[in-house]
């Protein structure tokens, strides 16, 4: 069954990785919101954790083979502004310090859905690699489709339905 499982993401994958590879991943730049955050380790998405974040805009550079993040994140119950830079590497691979080095993949992409992966090497090593999950959106709806690649991905990395935070639900 995980074969089969796969098989499906791999295929989805690879057509998401060939048509944002055809035309790049700079056109996807601009403001973006958090629907979905889902990691490994609860405690890192909990209320004031470092990965519960709140999405605002990236800034893909393909010549430059960059990307910018700005986000905030709650601490001490206070909403703090973050900026992050990352290298690309390979296949919309990124390599980001923020917590640690995080692997931050760009799994499926459209005009107004985004979901990603990331694996973060945490910096304190406290919890080695912790495996997250994202969806962010342009507009208020998801693409089913978008849905059906999230899900895989969550069985992919091992990542319990009981550990996504629904920043629509969640009030943040």
């Amino acid at each position: 069954m995980k074969v089969l499982v796969l098989s499906l993401l791999l295929g989805l994958v690879c057509d998401a990785q060939e048509a944002d590879d055809q035309k790049g991943l700079s056109q996807l730049s601009g403001k973006w919101r958090t629907v979905y955050i889902a990691s490994t380790s609860p405690e890192k998405i909990a209320e004031n954790g470092p990965f519960r974040v709140y999405l605002c805009y990236l800034v893909f550079d393909d010549e430059q083979g960059t990307i910018d993040i700005y986000f905030y994140v709650k601490l001490n119950g206070e909403w703090v502004a973050k900026h992050v830079t990352g290298e690309k590497k390979e296949n919309n691979t990124y390599v980001v310090e923020y917590e640690g080095e995080n692997k931050f993949e760009v799994i499926y992409a459209s005009d107004t859905v985004l979901v990603i992966s990331v694996v973060n090497k945490d910096k304190n090593r406290k919890c080695g690699e912790i495996q997250l999950a994202g969806i962010f959106v342009k507009v208020n709806d998801i693409e089913e489709k978008a849905l059906e690649i999230f899900k895989e991905l969550l069985k992919l990395k091992g990542i319990e339905e009981k550990h996504i935070v629904n920043f629509f639900e969640s009030g943040n």
